[in-house]
C-alpha cells in the first residue's frame, strides 16, 4: 500500500533552526555552530546538508568538489545555511573481478545509512547530495525517501569518451579488450592503447551503464534538475547545474515539498519508462525495488515487465549501441525522450517534480520530435526495438524472477549444457583458458546478496566472452549482478539465490538449461523427482564472512527479487 503520510519529524521548514534557537538551554548549540562560521542572523535560516561524495579513488567522484563548492555558494546566496558532510563510495570499475567488488552493493546501504544519520542526527531542513559512481545515486535516493525532508540529487556528470585510432572508447572497451587479446584478436599495441586512452577525464562511465542509467532516471522521477544528468563532468554547465539545483532546493524547502510528494508509484513508472527507452542497466531493477520500499510505494519485480511491454527502446546507446552519454546530451537528452514518451501516453505528466511543477509543465517547451540531424534518439515511429530490453524471466530456475537484458542480440533464446562455477573467478579462469564453447550456458552461483555476499557484478566474464566473439552464442546466468556495461545473452539476479537453496544451487555440469526471453522463461531441464533428490543432499556453504560489515549485510539482506534491501519488514 503506497504511503502518503509525512514524517512529523520532518515537519515544516527550519526544523533544525527550531532546535538551536529555542530557549536559553540552546546556547551551547549556538556556541558550537559559531565555531564553524555561524553569525547571529544565520540561526533563523534553513540548514541544508550537502552530502559530498568527493573521492580521488575514481574518476566518477574525483570531479565532485567543485560542484559542491558551487552548490554551497548558491545555497548561501539563496538564504540557506549549508553544512557539508561526506559519504563513502566504492569504485566498481577498479574493484571489478576482485574481492573488493563484493563491497559495491553493500555500499548502497552504507551510503543511505550515512546520509540518513547525518541529516536526521543534526535535524537538517533539507539535503543536496552530489554523487558519481554507481551506488551513490540509489544510496542517496533511498536515504531521501526514508527521511522525507526536501531533497535533490546532483549527478557529478559523465566522463568524456576516449579515442584510440579513431574509435570511441569507454571503460567497457578495456574489459572487452582482455577477451579479444587472449583470443588473439587484438595486438599488444592496441591492447595497451585502449587501456591508456579509455578514461581521458573525470566523470562516471560514459555509456548508458548503471551510473548514467540511474542519474537519467532521477530526472524522470522528478528528483533531479531536468536536463542535467548527461552533462560531462568537466564542462562548466555541470557546475552551473549544481548551483541551480541548490536554488531549486531552497524553494522546495520554503514550500515544504518533500520526496514522498514526488516519489510515487506513477513517478517510479515514469523513471522505469525512461530506463527502458534509453536501454539502461539491469541494476535499475534492483535499485528501484529498494527506492520504492524506502518511499513506502507498492512496486514489485513484475511491474518492470508491465512497463517493458509498452515502452520501446528509442536510444542507440552503449553498451549494445553506438553512442555515449555526451552524444545523448547533445541530441536533446532525457527531456527529449520524456517528451516523446509523454506524447505517446506512457509518461504520467501529472507527476510533481522538485522544480515545484509537474513533469508535463517542465516539458512544455521541449520539441515533440527529436532533431533530424542526429540519430542517437529515434522517433516513436522508428524505434530500435518495439519493446523494452529488461525482461523479467521466471521458471524453475528462478521462481521469484530474474532479469535478462535482451537488446543488441540476434537471438534471444538458447538451450545448452550447463557449465557450472561456484564463483566469478573460477568462471573467468575457464573463459581465459578457452574452455567455453558456443552453445554452452554458463552458471555462476553463490554470488547472490547473501552468498557473495554483496552480489558482485560479472563485467569481467561477460566482457571477456564478447571479446572472444562468444557474446551471441553463449548464455550466462547468475545469482549475482551485471555491470551496466554488460550485454549479451545474460541473465542475472536469479532468485532464490544458491546460498539459500534456490534451484540454481542444484545445477550439475552438463544439465540442459533453457533461456528464452520471448517466452520469459528460465528453465532447468531436469525432472522434478531428480531435483527433489538433489535438494535433500544439498547443504548450505559456510558463510564467507563472520564479522564486520559483510557479516551484518549477510544477516540482514533480502532476496534480489525484493531489491536486496537491509531494512525489510
Amino acid at each position: 500500500m503506497e504511503k502518503q503520510t509525512k514524517d512529523s519529524a520532518a515537519g515544516p521548514a527550519n526544523r533544525r533552526s527550531r532546535v538551536i534557537t529555542q530557549g536559553i538551554a540552546r546556547a551551547p548549540n549556538r556556541a558550537m555552530l559559531r565555531a564553524v562560521g555561524f553569525k547571529d542572523g544565520d540561526f533563523d535560516k534553513p540548514i541544508i546538508g550537502v552530502a559530498n561524495g568527493h573521492s580521488t579513488m575514481n574518476p566518477c567522484n574525483a570531479g565532485i568538489q567543485p560542484l559542491v563548492d558551487r552548490a554551497v555558494a548558491a545555497l548561501e546566496a539563496a538564504g540557506a545555511k549549508a553544512q557539508t558532510f561526506g559519504f563513502p563510495t566504492v569504485t566498481d570499475g577498479i574493484g571489478m573481478g576482485t574481492e573488493a567488488m563484493k563491497y559495491s552493493l553493500v555500499s548502497r546501504e552504507v551510503i543511505a545509512d550515512a546520509i540518513e544519520t547525518a541529516v536526521n542526527g543534526q535535524a537538517m531542513d533539507g539535503v543536496l547530495a552530489v554523487g558519481g559512481c554507481d551506488k551513490n545515486m540509489p544510496g542517496a535516493m533511498i536515504a531521501m525517501a526514508r527521511m522525507n525532508v526536501p531533497a535533490i540529487f546532483v549527478y557529478a556528470g559523465t566522463i568524456k569518451p576516449g579515442v584510440w585510432k579513431g574509435q570511441p572508447l569507454t571503460i567497457v572497451s578495456a574489459f572487452e579488450a582482455v577477451g579479444a587479446y587472449t583470443a588473439g584478436k587484438l595486438s599488444e599495441e592496441d591492447f595497451v592503447g585502449i587501456e591508456k586512452n579509455a578514461c581521458p577525464t573525470v566523470g562516471a562511465c560514459g555509456g548508458m551503464f548503471t551510473a548514467n542509467t540511474m542519474s537519467s532516471s532521477f530526472e524522470a522521477l522528478g528528483m533531479s534538475l531536468l536536463g542535467s544528468s548527461q552533462m560531462a563532468s568537466p564542462d562548466p554547465e555541470k557546475a552551473d547545474s549544481a548551483a541551480e539545483s541548490a536554488r531549486v532546493l531552497v524553494e522546495a524547502v520554503k514550500k515544504n515539498l518533500r520526496p514522498r510528494d514526488i516519489i510515487t508509484r506513477k513517478s517510479i513508472e515514469n523513471a522505469i519508462a525512461l530506463v527502458m527507452a534509453t536501454g539502461g542497466s539491469t541494476n535499475a531493477v534492483l535499485h528501484y525495488l529498494a527506492i520504492a520500499h524506502a518511499a513506502g510505494v507498492r512496486w514489485t519485480i513484475d511491474d518492470f515487465e508491465r512497463v517493458r511491454r509498452k515502452v520501446p527502446v528509442l536510444c542507440d546507446l552503449k553498451p549494445s549501441g553506438r553512442y555515449v552519454a555526451v552524444d545523448f546530451h547533445r541530441a536533446g537528452g532525457v527531456p527529449q525522450v520524456l517528451k516523446i514518451l509523454l506524447n505517446h501516453g506512457v509518461l504520467h505528466g501529472e507527476c510533481m517534480t522538485i522544480h515545484g511543477k509537474t513533469i508535463a509543465e517542465m516539458l512544455a517547451d521541449v520539441p515533440d520530435e527529436p532533431r533530424a540531424d542526429q540519430d542517437v534518439i529515434r522517433p516513436w515511429s522508428r524505434p530500435l526495438y518495439r519493446q523494452g530490453h529488461l525482461a523479467i524471466l521466471k521458471g524453475n530456475l528462478a521462481t521469484e524472477g530474474c532479469v535478462a537484458k535482451i537488446t543488441g542480440l540476434k537471438k534471444t533464446s538458447i538451450t545448452g549444457p550447463a557449465r557450472v562455477f561456484d564463483s566469478e573467478n573460477a568462471c573467468m579462469k575457464a573463459i581465459l583458458a578457452k574452455k567455453i564453447r558456443p552453445g554452452d550456458v554458463i552458471v555462476i552461483r553463490y554470488e547472490g546478496p547473501k552468498g557473495g555476499p554483496g552480489m558482485q557484478e560479472m563485467l569481467a566474464p561477460t566482457s571477456a566472452l564478447i571479446g572472444q566473439g562468444l557474446g551471441e552464442s553463449v548464455g550466462l546466468i547468475t545469482d549475482g549482478r551485471f555491470s551496466g556495461g554488460t550485454w549479451g545473452l545474460v541473465v542475472g539476479h536469479v532468485a532464490p539465490e544458491a546460498y539459500v537453496g534456490g534451484t540454481i544451487a542444484l545445477v550439475k555440469e552438463g544439465d540442459s538449461i533453457t533461456i528464452d526471453a520471448n517466452k520469459r522463461l528460465i528453465q532447468l531441464n531436469v525432472p522434478a523427482k531428480e531435483l527433489a533428490a538433489r535438494r535433500k543432499k544439498w547443504k548450505p556453504p559456510k558463510p564467507r564472512y563472520t564479522r564486520g560489515v559483510m557479516a551484518k549485510y549477510m544477516r540482514l539482506v533480502s532476496s534480489a527479487s525484493k531489491g536486496a534491501i537491509t531494512d525489510g519488514e
